[in-house]
């Protein structure tokens, strides 16, 4: 609740925030191609003429409010800087056609309830002369946009019971009448008012309560996917700010302030934003003087990026088996394999769950051996209250396209060490001497990123806790779906652990009715997507040195699935595609 409060507080401020008509526009819900949902914000305050137009609004519909007054322009310049923009949990947006004009509003308000349900609010069509089905169109986006921006649990609205007509638009568009509300009359002066009943007592009106409730006839018509960012206007508003405004004194603004923001996130001192995680972990390798001749230990199931970084330095990827548990590397493998070439470990936390970071930092200093930390897919997650990116001397993050938090391709390498920065950072700037112009006096790397992807980053990073909440929904969705389904165990997190759930992920039993391959494809024929894990990198005919492949890794890339799984998911998609499952296996 207290992320969902956080995010809702970010979400709207960001919106009412704008003070000018770009900025406005720029922060816009497009509502197809039929028009816009354009914030209410502070530009809004001095436009005399959308506030008469309010004030006409609001007289003209005053027997559908709860409060019953004749309005005046200045009574709504007040509304709105009082009741509106200052008021957290309230938002309100004009509806537009594509040429900008306004017919009308609607927005939320109340959002701050134990049920973390959005109430739809003040839904107003001023204007009758627009497109036919544009506030159809208005409230579904309304409700779609605010479902895959904040980690809202479901939507209402309370109608007058005599106002039929808004009944049945409301039901065209999804949404029951759940509960009635019997409300009594008062009058004091010119203001007429509505407020509920005590029990007993006789209405003169009720509010009928609506709750969100679309049809889920079309789920499963079309492929249901494995992955898909959630992206609002704050990351569209920082882009736009950098592709407009980000060169010459401004071509590092948004670089500076993913990577200051990014390393306080994970609790390190310093970050470097990258073109890639794998060019984070080569940089990683390269600070620590690794090459030719020596052996770098990875988990043998994991993305070929891990082993690939090694690689590039001339160095050997050896393979360390994983725990079946975890799907991560395995302390007791790591150490058998440590030989006098050892000269790091690189734990993967696979999916978004952590690695066994306290066993694993054991042998590290047992043997005398740095750590990098391969935390592509796992910004949030945490080992025994302790962030991952910070148990070793460095850590690889990922912003790929399909990842938690997204750039498009991207990364960021993270450390708390000094000395070790400052090697990274002379590596990362392609071996230059900064005390003579154009001059470089050591081996370097082109792995930056651009300011307008740390731009979409910071934008990303400022909503990753509501991100992640919305992932560990979706497994939540799982198990509940999941449930007694037999031969399928869900990769959930273990004690110690806080996964972000990157990939909600299962392992099918050997003896199961079908194959790993089999459930697959037919799901695919039902219209859901999923993947395997990755296969035990170790079979890869591109190392120099061939290993025989760890059997648990082995297993579990023959065994495991990932599930759709991306953030803007809704409960309905993962009910069908926990159904399917279930009705595959027999369950």
């Amino acid at each position: 609740m207290d992320i969902y409060r956080k995010s809702v507080v970010a979400n709207f401020s960001f919106l009412k925030s704008a003070v000018n008509a770009q900025q406005a526009f720029l922060r816009a819900v497009a509502i197809g191609d039929q028009g816009f949902l354009v914030p209410v914000s502070e530009v809004h305050l001095e436009d005399e003429s959308l506030l008469q137009r309010l004030t006409e609004w609001r007289n003209t519909n005053v027997e559908v409010y709860p409060t019953q007054f004749h309005a005046t322009l200045e009574s709504t310049r007040a509304w709105m800087k009082d009741r509106l923009l200052a008021v957290e949990d309230r938002m309100l947006f004009l509806v537009t056609d594509t040429k900008g004009k306004v017919f009308g509003h609607i927005g939320f308000n109340g959002c701050y309830n134990d049920e973390a349900f959005f109430e739809v609010d003040n839904v107003v069509r001023g204007e009758q002369d627009g497109e036919k089905g544009l506030f159809s169109a208005a409230l579904r986006t309304l409700v779609e946009w605010a479902r895959t921006t904040t980690v809202v649990e479901g939507f209402f609205l309370r109608v007058m019971d005599d106002n039929p007509q808004a009944i049945e638009f409301y039901k065209r568009n999804g949404f029951v009448e759940t509960k009635r509300i019997p409300l009594k009359r008062s009058v004091k002066g010119e203001t007429t008012s509505y407020s509920e009943v005590a029990a007993g007592e006789a209405a003169d009106k009720h509010f009928v309560r609506m709750d969100w409730s679309p049809a889920v006839d079309e789920i499963g018509k079309s492929l249901i996917l494995t992955a898909g960012p959630s992206i609002s206007a704050r990351e569209t508003n920082y882009a736009f700010d950098a592709a407009a405004k980000g060169w010459n004194k401004e071509w590092s603004k948004y670089l500076t302030r993913f990577e200051k923001q990014f390393a306080e996130y994970v609790g390190v001192k310093y970050a470097l934003a990258t073109s890639s995680c794998t060019g984070a972990l080569q940089i990683a390798l390269m600070a620590l003087d690794i090459g030719p001749g020596d052996e770098v230990i990875v988990p043998d199931q994991t993305w070929v990026a891990t082993a690939n970084a090694v690689r590039y330095t001339g160095a050997t990827p050896v393979f360390a088996d994983i725990e079946l548990d975890t799907w991560n590397l395995d302390a007791s493998s790591v150490e058998s394999l440590i030989t006098e070439k050892t000269k790091a470990i690189m734990p993967v936390h696979m999916y978004g769950h952590p690695a066994r970071m306290s066993a694993i930092t054991a042998v590290a200093k047992k043997h005398g051996l740095p750590i990098v930390e391969d935390a592509a897919p796992a910004i949030g997650a945490e080992w025994q209250g302790k962030r991952c990116g910070t148990f070793g001397q460095f850590a690889g993050f990922s912003f790929q396209g399909a990842k938690l938090m997204v750039t498009g391709e991207g990364g960021m390498l993270v450390t708390d060490d000094d000395a070790l920065y400052q090697k990274a950072l002379k590596i990362w700037d392609q071996g230059r001497n900064p005390s003579r112009t154009f001059w470089i006096d050591a081996d370097g790397v082109k792995f930056k990123m651009s300011n307008i992807q740390a731009a979409l980053g910071l934008g990303q990073l400022e909503r990753v806790d509501e991100l992640i909440e919305m992932k560990r929904r979706i497994f939540n969705w799982y198990q509940e779906g999941l449930e007694g389904v037999p031969h399928i165990r869900l990769n959930q997190e273990i004690e110690g652990a806080r996964s972000i759930y990157w990939m909600s992920s299962l392992f099918l039993d050997e003896s199961a009715p079908l194959s790993r391959d089999e459930l697959m494809k037919r799901l695919k024929e039902r219209n859901v997507d999923s993947r395997p894990v990755f296969p035990a990198i170790s079979q890869y005919p591109i190392w120099t040195t061939q290993q025989q492949p760890q059997p648990t890794a082995m297993r579990v890339g023959l065994q495991a699935i990932n599930l759709p799984s991306g953030v803007c998911l809704k409960r309905d998609e993962v009910m069908y595609v926990a159904s399917q499952i279930r009705g595959l296996l027999g369950a």
